[in-house]
Parts: C-alpha cells; sequence; structure tokens
C-alpha cells in the first residue's frame, strides 16, 4: 500500500502498530483530532478469531464517544442484555443496567473480523491517516528514546519510520513489549471455540454460562445464524485437537452439559472438525515508561476471558489517552510527554482494574471445584448472584463497563464472602463449621487478594494519593512534576 505524500517519513506525528480494535480505533481518534497518523498493521486481511465478539455496553458507549458508532452497523451484530448463568438446574440472571440509556445501547457480539474491518475502513477514510502492511521487528532507539520503528514490507525488505511517539498496540502476540513493561503472561486455561448453527440460544439476547464439571460452557450469539459455544478448559489439561482426543472429550464429557435444545448442533459442530483454541492470557499493566514510546490494548494488559472485557478495556484506554494527547501541540520533547503520559496508568484504574479483577477472579471461582472448599465458594457466588435486586444487579454493573468502581468491586466480594461465611456456619456455629468457614476465608482471600495487589492497591483505590494523577501537559507553566 503506497504511503500518501503528506504522511511520509519525516512529516508522521505518530506511528502505530498494529491495527487491531485499539489500533483502529486510536487511528481513527487521533486522525480525527489532526494528528498525521501511520499504521503499520502485519495482516491487514479480515482477522479470524474466536476471540473478542462480545462488545460489553460500557464499551460500546466508548465506541460511540469515539465517534465510532456506526461500525456495528452492517456485520449482522447481535444486541445482548445480560448473561445467564446456570449450576445444577438453577438460574441465575445478570441484567445488564440500561434503564438510563437510549434504546440502542446494550452489548453487541459479532465476528470479531467483520468489526476489525469495519473499524480499519473507518480509519483509513481520513487524509492524514495511513494504513500500510508489514511486520514491526523492532523499535528504533537513539540514546534510550524511541524514534520510530524497523518493519518488513509485503516484499521483505526492511524499512524504517520515524516519527516523535511511537504507540504500540500489536495486541497478546506482540514481539515489542517486552523493552516497553513487565512481559510476564499467565495462561490460566483454554477456550476451545465451535460455531453453533441451525439451533436457537435459549434465552434470546442473552449469553448463557453453565457451570459444569469438568469445564465451564459459554454460549452467545455472533450473528443472526451462529451461537459461539466456549468451553474452558485449564491449561494443564487440554486434550490434542491433531489426534482426536479433543474432539472426544467433547462429545464424551462436555456434550451431555450442554443445552438439550444444543445438543445436536454441538455434535454436529465437532464432527465438521473445525475446533478452535484459544490461551486465555492474564498480564498485569505493568509499564517501563520509555521516551518517545507507549503501549496498550493486550499488547500492554490482558485479562481473562470469561467477561468479555477486553475490548471495553481497550477503548476506554484509547478515549483516555486521545484525551491526554489532544492539548499536546508539539510532540518532539520526548522526555517531558514520557513524564506527563504517566497519569494514563493511574486514570486508567476505574475501568481496567475493576473489570480485569472480576474477569480473573471469576475464572477461578466459576471453573470445576476440586475441593470442598472451592465448591462452597463457588455455591457461594452463584447463591449470591441469585438473590437479585441490589446482589446481582452490582455485579452486573461492573460487568458491564458501565459502573466500574473498585471499591463496588470490593463491597461485592465482600458481601459474597460474608454470605457464604453465614451459610457454612449456620444453624449453629460448631467447631467443624467453624474450621470450614475459616478455610473459606483463607481461600476466597488467596484468590482476590493478589489480583487487587497486581492492579496496585494505591492506583486502585486510592488514585488520588498518587502524584502522576495531577501531571498536566508539557510547557503548562503550573505542571507539576
Amino acid at each position: 500500500m503506497e504511503v500518501p505524500e503528506e504522511i511520509s517519513a519525516g512529516t508522521t506525528d505518530i506511528i502505530i502498530v498494529g491495527a487491531g480494535v485499539a489500533g483502529a480505533a486510536l487511528a481513527y481518534s487521533l486522525g480525527k483530532d489532526g494528528r498525521r497518523v501511520r499504521v503499520i498493521e502485519r495482516d491487514l486481511n479480515a482477522p479470524d478469531r474466536i476471540a473478542g465478539e462480545c462488545l460489553m455496553p460500557g464499551g460500546y458507549l466508548k465506541l460511540i464517544e469515539l465517534g465510532l458508532k456506526d461500525c456495528v452497523d452492517g456485520i449482522d451484530a447481535q444486541p445482548a442484555f445480560g448473561l445467564v448463568v446456570h449450576k445444577d438446574g438453577k438460574d441465575a440472571t445478570l441484567s445488564f443496567p440500561l434503564e438510563k440509556f437510549e434504546s440502542h445501547v446494550a452489548a453487541k457480539c459479532f465476528r470479531n473480523g467483520r468489526f476489525v474491518q469495519k473499524l480499519r475502513e473507518k480509519a483509513a477514510s481520513l487524509h492524514n491517516v495511513s494504513l500500510e502492511q508489514g511486520t514491526v521487528t523492532s523499535l528504533l532507539e537513539k540514546n534510550g528514546t524511541v524514534k520510530g520503528v524497523h518493519y518488513k514490507d509485503t516484499s521483505g525488505r526492511v524499512q524504517t519510520a520515524y516519527a516523535p511517539l511511537t504507540i504500540v498496540c500489536d495486541g497478546c502476540f506482540s514481539n515489542l513489549r517486552r523493552s516497553l513493561c513487565n512481559p510476564k503472561v499467565d495462561i490460566p486455561s483454554h477456550y476451545v471455540g465451535l460455531v453453533l448453527t441451525n439451533c436457537k440460544i435459549p434465552n434470546e439476547n442473552y449469553g448463557d454460562l453453565i457451570l459444569a464439571d469438568p469445564s465451564p460452557i459459554l454460549f452467545y450469539p455472533i450473528s443472526s445464524t451462529e451461537i459461539r459455544c466456549l468451553v474452558d478448559i485449564p491449561s494443564r489439561h487440554v486434550p490434542s485437537v491433531s489426534n482426536g482426543e479433543m474432539a472426544h472429550y467433547l462429545k464424551t464429557l462436555v456434550a451431555p452439559k450442554v443445552f438439550p435444545e444444543l445438543q445436536n448442533s454441538f455434535l454436529s459442530a465437532i464432527e465438521k472438525d473445525n475446533i478452535r483454541v484459544m490461551p486465555n492470557r492474564i498480564m498485569a499493566a505493568a509499564p517501563h515508561p520509555t521516551p518517545g514510546a507507549f503501549l496498550i490494548g493486550d499488547a500492554f494488559n490482558m485479562r481473562h476471558a470469561i467477561t468479555g472485557g477486553g475490548m471495553t478495556v481497550a477503548l476506554s484506554d484509547v478515549v483516555l489517552l486521545r484525551d491526554l494527547l489532544r492539548p499536546l501541540h508539539d510532540l518532539s520533547d520526548a522526555s517531558a510527554i514520557c513524564n506527563y503520559l504517566e497519569s494514563f496508568y493511574t486514570l486508567r484504574k476505574p475501568m481496567s482494574s475493576t473489570i480485569n479483577t472480576l474477569a480473573n477472579v471469576l475464572q477461578i471461582v466459576f471453573r470445576a471445584p476440586t475441593d470442598p472448599v472451592t465448591e462452597d465458594i463457588q455455591q457461594a457466588s452463584f447463591g449470591y448472584l441469585r438473590l437479585g435486586a441490589a446482589c446481582s444487579n452490582g455485579i452486573s454493573a461492573i460487568f458491564s463497563g458501565l459502573y466500574p468502581r473498585p471499591f463496588s468491586l470490593a463491597f461485592h466480594f465482600c458481601a459474597i464472602v460474608i454470605y457464604g461465611t453465614c451459610r457454612l456456619l449456620l444453624p449453629f456455629p460448631s467447631p467443624k463449621r467453624l474450621r470450614n468457614a475459616a478455610k473459606f476465608l483463607w481461600v476466597a482471600s488467596s484468590i482476590l487478594l493478589p489480583f487487587i495487589w497486581s492492579e496496585g492497591v494505591r492506583q486502585m483505590f486510592f488514585p488520588l494519593t498518587v502524584p502522576a494523577y495531577y501531571r498536566t501537559p508539557p510547557g503548562n507553566k503550573d505542571r507539576n512534576v
């Protein structure tokens, strides 16, 4: 793809590495602000993924804020108004709190590739945004400051692109993150993905999550004729697809737990031999601030996909970064801009920390219990959701990304622990019940607290005490250090 003259080397304000959801949305929003943006993406064909298929209502509102609402039009996106959790023949319904919003506000479920291509088309429609296909191999550094990138074009030739600011958002497989953050990635489980056809989801316009042994099973529509099925399997127990072990696992252990009305379609999807496997990655946001470079999206921060919160966090980060960059007319002072943009890491916490923590805790709580204590924790969590009213509404408000509040998240987790402890102590606290309650408290705390610690207790709950929170744009005489 030929690079327009007005954004050729030397006249680019910002290089964006990656044109997925975060990269394409950021390119459009910065282009609308008048920035000259050059986007380098390894593959401009429509991605074929089993992730990034459900945009929560909070993420949809961010999409509207970016002027990208029409990107969910014309892709057969399906609205979703909540999630129904099933366990042992009982249901708990989490309805998104949409009463105060216009009728079109809901979760949007779709084929990821269709959505990404619409975002790319919007970005490319701006004359000051260039999208080109190429593989970025390394950052171009000089005296500790990033000046641009080295990349291979479609013919395999090594090229160099220069800009005062390079934003890396090349996804979970990023080969650039190592120098920009702590790259430690945990993979607690894998999603096995199937597409079901010729059937209807049991709860129309809702997702369905079955808490089953050996694997939780998630269903949601991705078009008017297709239902995505994701089976969550712990990483240490993932059967091989190539030798038929996975098909046997799904047929013998998972299929009996599927809704009766979906079983024929489930078995048919297995027979089509189109089984996809995706690792669920968890990576805390642990940046190494680097002058001239910035990191966002799944290259920077990942959480388990059980709540579908990834795109919501990414689009929220795009809105925040766009707003922080707006008052900057000169990007040449890389050190000053790097210092200023450190506020991003604290300002993003209300959205990112609540969604990250909720997703990472739920993937542990909702997996098949391995002992009586984890069974008690799952029963307590499910029972709390079944109480409805403020209990389920509070969790769904966080789950949807509409009201991300760390203290609200902490309150509901404490309420679940109290609820679960009382269940174990009633009708009277015998020595055995007291021991079980103590084990419950210990294991529940060991699940929650490490994720809060990884998010940063101070940034998550007391952001006003973080000096970076108050930083103002370089050049402002009142700038705080």
